[in-house]
């Protein structure tokens, strides 16, 4: 079966039938939000400390290739209309798309709607499953409440961001419905260092896992993400002194 484009509209119903999505002792790879906006220097609300976390997410996007983990993306989707609507992941821009390398060839996607039918063992079909949502929570999402509160693992592995919105809404969702979840602090980006480190506080309460992907893979020396166009992205960053003043 062929790729799926990643769709950014909203409504159309798909008929399907009623799931059995089992993947015992195994993990699952959560990518929460890994969008242009998100995380590339230009976007509408990029994360601080992305460059790092790029680097850690591709290798993690690698391992999972190479074992074989499937994946999990939610993207956010926001309509243009109305002055409440955040201005980032908007419908019908550049900024709502997934960043390539966190995309798999045999992937299908859900666009966000209020139904919640799926295709039956969808996870044996294909290695990506994104789920397109109107808010940080993914569980206020009915299709994506459904297929994670049913998807049966050994281990949810979580990277993404923001750490503060969408990743915590994820994990403390995930740790309501009895899953082991394990997050990987280093592949994981945020807006603002100290909520951050609230929020990796709350879901390590909750009884999450909080470990670097050098626990998992080991060290990387991979230092050029070529996600932006940004010095740092490109290489092209260096500590310079600032001249004084006379």
């Amino acid at each position: 079966m062929e790729a799926q484009n990643v769709p950014i509209y909203f409504g159309r119903k798909l008929n399907m039938i009623r799931p059995i999505i089992t993947l015992k002792k195994k993990r699952i790879l959560i990518d929460v939000d890994t969008q242009r906006d998100l995380f590339v220097a230009d976007g509408k609300k990029c994360v601080r400390n992305h460059r790092r976390v790029l680097a850690n997410i591709r290798r993690v996007m690698a391992w999972a290739r190479k074992d074989h983990v499937r994946i999990i993306s939610t993207a956010q989707a926001h309509l243009p209309e109305g002055h409440s609507k955040p201005d980032f992941c908007v419908v019908g821009t550049e900024g709502i798309s997934k960043l390539p390398y966190t995309l798999r060839h045999r992937r299908y996607t859900f666009e966000a709607g209020d139904g919640t039918d799926v295709p039956r063992e969808m996870l044996n079909e294909f290695d990506q499953i994104i789920l397109f949502k109107r808010t940080d929570d993914p569980f206020e999402e009915p299709r994506a409440e459904r297929i994670l509160t049913e998807l049966k693992a050994s281990e949810f592995v979580v990277i993404g961001g923001p750490a503060e919105t969408s990743v915590l809404a994820t994990v403390l969702g995930l740790m309501l419905r009895g899953k082991q979840v394990t997050v990987l602090t280093d592949a994981v980006g945020s807006l603002e260092k100290s909520a951050a480190e609230i929020a990796f506080r709350k879901m390590q309460a909750k009884g999450a896992k909080l470990i670097e992907s050098k626990a998992l893979f080991g060290s990387t020396h991979l230092r050029l993400v070529n996600a932006c166009t940004c010095d740092r992205c490109r290489g092209r960053f260096q500590n310079q002194k600032t001249p004084l003043i006379a």
